[in-house]
């Protein structure tokens, strides 16, 4: 593949696959630019270089089907801002050949939302994965996935794929495209290889002690993640809803906390795991509890193996937090995704805001820290402390399945 720092755009037309998939209120206006100012580096080497620019991003789930609600044209203004010039928009992201070929040096097309189109995806619509015409449907789809893919290919001389957030998807703009254009043609953009480069620090350059802190409401959902981590730190940490799985399965008593009866075996089975890999695994042992699942619960503090009946545990106490905070304080890498509580109700978001403070200040002291998910991008951010750990992963899904140990379809169609 090519490297975009040594890669000259002059006189060419770049592909760019970005992640414009901002968040919109009802009037269309963005509520948070992060990831169109994500992608500004990328953007604007290929114009100082001399080169033109074809955007190509997606916009929620419109299913294969067209939804205003869900155009790219609402933000191609914001766009032009981030970049200071104009941005022309083709309504159809399939049909933009002419206006790609009129592209001159320095200018900007944004392509409408690659997901109007059910290829993108490249999954049949309207059929049940049990309907026996499924397979086919699925083989016909991946024959129209590869022509779409190869339109867009046309527009343009050389792809860049600078959209992390997808980059787990074997999507028509994140990977089959790759397949158009040649080794020397092809690259990650610098946003793409920041977040390759933060996972490799963590996974593969690891400096210990390592610590991993998994939050977040389901076992389930992270299963996977905590037993590959299993191999390469020396503490875990669960917190968040998924720990009363754990707690209940030990014996427990977790009154009406979430937790999820069918995984008890799987979450004792990660206990003797760690234990025979020399993990340390330190589970919350006290939990601020609410008669209710509301902001606005009665609360009280309590043993987690204590939980009374009709109180659900909501948040971490304080002697879960000052355990984890000697642990994340000794660490020198440190991984964390999800919550330690319900973070989006305010009276319950003082262990996972105590959780982003502990990662700062370990971050200050040296150690490397990478934050991803939702909730633990949305900590750092509410307390003023995104700029204070080592990096903030631009994408939940992609970042867990690579934590995994999985190959993300992004990468490894461009550095195959």
């Amino acid at each position: 593949m090519a490297n975009i720092n040594d890669f000259n755009f002059a006189g060419l037309k770049a592909l760019v696959r970005v992640d414009f998939n901002v968040p919109l209120d009802e009037k269309g206006n963005i509520t948070d630019d992060t990831r169109i100012r994500g992608a500004v580096p990328t953007l604007k080497k290929i114009i100082k270089d001399g080169g033109s620019l074809i955007l190509m991003s997606h916009m929620g789930k419109p299913k294969g089907k067209i939804n205003p609600k869900l155009s790219l044209g609402q933000i191609a203004n914001a766009v032009a801002s981030a970049l200071a010039r104009p941005v022309k928009f083709a309504p159809d992201c399939a049909k933009a050949q002419k206006a790609a070929a009129d592209l001159q040096p320095g200018e900007v097309l944004l392509l409408e939302n690659l997901r109007f189109y059910p290829e993108e995806e490249g999954k049949p619509v309207g059929i049940d994965k049990t309907d026996p015409i499924y397979d086919e449907a699925k083989k016909r789809m991946k024959e129209s996935q590869a022509e779409f893919a190869k339109t867009l290919a046309d527009y343009a001389d050389v792809y860049v794929n600078d959209a992390f957030g997808t980059a787990h998807r074997r999507h028509a703009s994140t990977a089959v495209v790759a397949d158009y254009f040649d080794d020397d043609h092809k690259m990650l953009g610098y946003l793409m290889e920041k977040e390759v480069e933060a996972i490799d620090n963590v996974l593969k350059n690891a400096q210990h002690p390592f610590t991993a802190i998994i939050g977040g409401s389901k076992v389930s959902s992270k299963l996977a993640v905590i037993k590959n981590l299993l191999d390469k730190v020396d503490n875990l940490i669960i917190g968040g809803g998924m720990g009363f799985t754990f707690i209940k399965a030990q014996g427990g008593h977790i009154g009406n906390s979430l937790h999820e009866d069918e995984l008890m075996p799987e979450a004792l089975a990660v206990m003797e795991a760690a234990k025979e890999k020399g993990v340390k695994l330190s589970l919350s042992v006290e939990t601020v509890c609410a008669n209710e699942f509301s902001n606005d619960a009665e609360r009280q503090t309590v043993d987690i193996f204590n939980i009374p009946d009709g109180w659900e545990g909501m948040d971490a106490g304080q002697r879960s937090l000052d355990i984890w905070k000697e642990i994340i304080l000794s660490s020198k890498t440190i991984l964390w995704n999800g919550p330690v509580g319900v973070f989006e109700f305010e009276n319950f978001a003082h262990g996972t805001g105590e959780i982003a403070k502990f990662v700062a200040e370990a971050t200050k002291n040296g150690a490397y820290s990478l934050v991803g998910g939702g909730d633990s991008v949305a900590a750092v951010n509410k307390f003023g402390l995104a700029d204070q750990v080592s990096y903030v992963s631009t994408g939940g899904g992609a970042m867990l399945e690579a934590i995994e140990g999985k190959i993300l379809p992004g990468v490894a169609a461009i550095k195959h």
